[in-house]
């Protein structure tokens, strides 16, 4: 077994009109982006697939057009996270895996299922939901993470019912929504969402590296010690973890130059 685990840092997406010039070469074809990106990244979070299906032709494009190892994870489908009973999304969520996405093949990471920041945790209807999250489709194995924006999450009955189902909570670096930095699954799935359009690298330079070593952590089978935990009492096992991180949402003019600063740090 590996001493550690794989740590992938991405963005949001790959089609952003002030990357154009910054991080993509001037006059680029549009058409070119994905497969810039992939050069220069590990990971990408598509957020398409959030607001609506795509086609198994698409998947495929986007799988030939990327190096061996790299990753694509999903938004899944808000309209199977916005709802009011999540236990009745069985349908909702067979429709999301039917649209083709396994044309990705080794390229698909974990599905995020992100839900609004008014939904509450109602613990026996959330567990209704873990358990309709498949293990595989089409013999392709899964990785679930719920990214969920209501402090009524911040339970330890959140935490353990997470790792009862080996589904990860997202880790959000976020001004507004909770953290839970708690291990629930053998992945991690880091959102880096404070960063600024003006620092050339999205977070300052001692942010990124206190990520790096949060990464690292991780990866190796520890959990970092300045990250506050919902469940304390809880011991997660220690073993190597895929490590995801994301620079999203504040600072995305620069959000690939972090991913690029943070990824050097880590692969040292």
């Amino acid at each position: 077994m590996a001493a550690e685990g794989t740590i992938r840092t991405g963005i949001g997406g790959w089609t952003f009109e002030p990357w154009e010039g910054s991080f993509y070469p001037e006059k680029l074809p549009k058409k070119r982006q994905l497969e810039y990106a992939a050069g220069k990244l590990k990971v990408i979070e598509v957020n398409g697939t959030y607001y609506g299906s795509q086609k198994p032709e698409t998947f495929a494009k986007w799988a030939s057009e990327v190096p061996e190892g790299f990753i694509f994870t999903l938004k899944a489908s808000r309209f199977t996270t916005n709802r009011k009973v999540l236990a009745e999304a069985g349908e909702s969520i067979d429709r999301f895996f039917a649209q083709g996405l396994t044309e990705l093949g080794p390229h698909l990471g974990p599905i995020l299922w992100q839900f609004a920041p008014t939904k509450k945790f109602e613990p026996e209807d959330f567990e209704a939901f873990l358990k309709l999250l498949p293990d595989n489709v089409d013999g392709l194995r899964l990785r679930h993470v719920v990214e969920v924006r209501h402090d009524s999450f911040k339970v330890p009955e959140f935490v353990q019912l997470l790792a009862r189902h080996n589904v990860a909570p997202v880790c959000a670096d976020h001004h507004e929504y909770p953290m839970i930095a708690d291990v629930t699954a053998d992945f991690v799935y880091a959102r880096l969402q404070t960063g600024s359009d003006d620092i050339p690298n999205c977070y300052a330079e001692a942010d990124l590296k206190a990520w790096a070593d949060r990464l690292e952590t991780w990866a190796s089978g520890g959990v970092p010690g300045d990250l506050p935990f919902v469940d304390g009492a809880r011991k997660p096992r220690q073993e190597p973890r895929d490590v995801f991180a994301f620079f999203i949402h504040e600072g995305k003019v620069n959000a690939p130059q972090g991913a690029m600063a943070l990824q050097g740090l880590v692969d040292g």
